[in-house]
């Protein structure tokens, strides 16, 4: 199943596909995300074609963590996303997790890297890579 992206706020919301899904349940990937992305992309020579993979993995201190990565080509059944021409592979259970999330990039005095903003999550660590559902 392949969505396209729709520009919101100057972010990318990209509909999910799936069947009695709300508005609400669109994933989100903010401008900063996208580029950064795309600038990890070029500077490891990882060819245009690949799409990013978003996932979930048991495991980190409040039982679920994120996974990002690049994969070549979409696995059999994964949800296939399209962000201002990034490709975005989810597989179906993680999809079930990351609905309504936003990836954001930051970059701060706090420290840089990806966050997730996931209104499924009943809990949080403290690191910002493990939630609990």
């Amino acid at each position: 199943m392949e969505a396209t992206a729709v520009f919101v706020d100057g972010n990318i919301s990209i509909p999910t596909g799936i069947v009695g899904a709300e508005d609400s349940d669109n994933i989100t990937i903010t401008a900063k995300a996208i580029a950064e992305i795309k600038r990890i992309r070029e500077q490891n020579n990882i060819p245009e074609t690949y799409g990013l993979r978003m996932g979930v993995r048991g495991g980190g201190c409040s039982g679920f963590s994120y996974a990002l990565g690049f994969d070549a080509e979409p696995r059999a059944n994964d949800i296939v996303l399209d962000a201002d021409g990034l490709r975005v592979f989810i597989d179906p259970k993680s999809m079930f997790y990351l609905m309504g999330v936003t990836l954001d990039f930051s970059d701060g005095l706090m420290g840089r890297g990806f966050t997730f903003k996931n209104p499924n999550a009943t809990r949080t660590c403290g690191c910002g890579s493990s939630f609990a559902a």
